[in-house]
């Protein structure tokens, strides 16, 4: 067996409360844990739990652009998630982009952070 079994992507975030409600209202996620406006993480389904966690001194600014990439699995036609988010005001970064193993929709959260919506070619 591995040292390394799962785990999930850390984004540090600016503004706790505004980050909280934009992963959990804004995108729909479960809230799983909270402690304080420090630390919490959010089931993103299939497997997938993001922690968000205050900013701190020695960790990497909040908003750098390719400091983590988080992708979500749609389950739906990908046009149909863009525009459901798009009525809740999320901003994408240009056009559907296909590729020969995804179709792709990229975004961002409240920081900045670099996220992307993925829908497989034979979805």
């Amino acid at each position: 067996m591995g040292l390394i079994a799962g785990g999930h992507p850390t984004i540090y975030v600016s503004d706790f409360g505004a980050s909280l409600r934009f992963y959990t209202e804004t995108l729909g996620l479960a809230l799983l844990e909270r402690v304080g406006d420090e630390w919490a993480t959010v089931d993103c389904g299939a497997g997938l739990v993001l922690a968000l966690h205050a900013a701190m001194p020695a960790a990497p600014r909040p908003g750098t652009s390719g400091a983590i990439t988080v992708g979500f699995a749609v389950t739906q036609p990908l046009e149909l998630a863009v525009e459901a988010l798009r009525a809740r005001g999320v901003w994408f970064r240009g056009d559907i982009v296909d590729t020969a193993r995804a179709r792709l929709a990229y975004f961002g959260d409240p920081d900045g952070n670099d996220l992307y919506l993925t829908e497989a070619p034979d979805s």
